[in-house]
């Protein structure tokens, strides 16, 4: 093994998980690391040691940096959310103007868009149409987006990674589109493996629960300086102001501060947040393109896999168009009986809208390769009878 092999087999050490698990796109379980700070940030916060409690709000700067390293980002642009979701909303909340997306996005963004319509009556929601090709619902394209622009649209939200079909949205070739509007990316489903241009978007949110592999309650909104601009903290709490470590704003409530921190309620978990670096200083250890690398070739390696069963695969087979999500397509009749195959050889995947989902990160075990062979092969035994 070379010296530059070493962070990743480090990495890859680090997942725990029984075999046969392929449900990533759902939840991530947590690292080896990230458990081990878990119990150390817990012991800290049950002994409440004379002076130690101040350490837990040490821990949005070093989740802030961290977040920053993977991102590109400054870390002054990022503020602590609790998921992906959140930060959404107030991105949504925040905009003045028409948003062009998806309906067919994962909820988080639709549901954002809708409701800040619905209360506020300043940003209306543009649906994009999809452009008639096959499984073409939730794969956006740039050109999709510009046929689809008009004078009154002020940003375009989309999915880095849609959830239902694998896709991967080319942020670059949206961002040429569309000009000087805002790019709004939930990156949920690629973040922490997939090499993003974050930098051309305005708007970052996503959560760490998935393919980070922090857990529930991680999360960050990222805004470029051009969106601290033009998006209104709508709602903005006593820690959003300028210099809250200053003190409390007793008997006076300040205006909110002109930067990403104004998108803050309250304090955050400072556990969750230790969480969430940890598992980003990991990421940034190995590099996001090394890992990018290993989900690619295990990728190759299930669909080759799946190829050999004769099963449909319906999401993308071209590595710039995917990333860790590959979708089974058999036949309607018998989703149920690949569903329960793959259940009967403990193979934990997601069944949704007639397709079988695996979500394939960089650690792929020998057993759960095995696991799924065995699982494919009995599906297709039984499809003989």
């Amino acid at each position: 093994m070379s010296a530059d092999d070493l962070p990743l087999a480090g990495y890859l050490d680090g997942f725990t998980e029984d075999p046969g698990y392929l449900d990533y796109g759902r939840i991530g379980p947590v690292s080896r690391a990230v458990v081990a700070e878990t119990r150390g940030q817990t012991e800290i916060l049950a002994r409440a040691r004379y002076g130690s409690l101040d350490h837990f709000g040490d821990q949005d700067l070093r989740m802030r940096h961290a977040v920053a390293a993977v991102t590109g980002f400054r870390a002054d642009q990022i503020a602590s959310q609790p998921n992906t979701s959140t930060g959404l909303m107030h991105a949504m909340f925040g905009l003045t103007g028409d948003v062009l997306l998806s309906p067919a996005d994962f909820p988080s963004l639709p549901f954002a868009a809708s409701r800040a319509a619905e209360a506020l009556h300043v940003a209306t929601p543009l649906w994009l149409s999809a452009d008639g090709s096959e499984n073409s619902a939730g794969q956006v394209t740039p050109g999709q987006v510009r046929d689809q622009l008009t004078p009154s649209t002020a940003a375009v939200a989309v999915s880095l990674v849609d959830s239902r079909t694998g896709f991967r949205v080319d942020l670059e070739g949206i961002r040429q589109v569309i000009g000087d509007r805002l790019l709004i990316v939930d990156a949920i489903q690629g973040f922490g493996v997939v090499d993003a241009a974050y930098e051309v978007a305005d708007v970052v949110a996503s959560g760490g629960q998935k393919w980070a592999r922090a857990g529930w309650g991680t999360g960050f909104l990222a805004l470029s300086d051009r969106a601290v601009e033009r998006l209104t903290p709508v709602v903005s709490g006593f820690t959003g102001i300028e210099n809250p470590e200053g003190g409390l704003p007793w008997d006076a409530v300040p205006l909110p501060a002109r930067a990403a921190s104004a998108f803050r309620v309250t304090n955050g978990d400072g556990v969750a947040q230790a969480r969430f670096a940890t598992a980003l200083e990991e990421i940034r250890a190995v590099g996001v393109p090394a890992i990018e690398a290993a989900v690619n070739a295990n990728v190759e390696q299930v669909i080759a896999l799946v190829d050999e069963f004769a099963i449909p695969v319906a999401s993308s087979r071209d590595p710039r168009e995917r990333a860790g999500l590959v979708l089974l397509a058999p036949p309607a009749e018998r989703v149920t009986a690949l569903s329960a195959a793959l259940h009967n050889h403990g193979v934990t995947v997601t069944t949704r809208a007639g397709t079988v989902r695996l979500s394939v990160h960089a650690n792929l075990a020998g057993d759960t390769v095995d696991m799924l062979r065995d699982a494919l092969t009995a599906y297709t035994v039984a499809a003989a009878y």
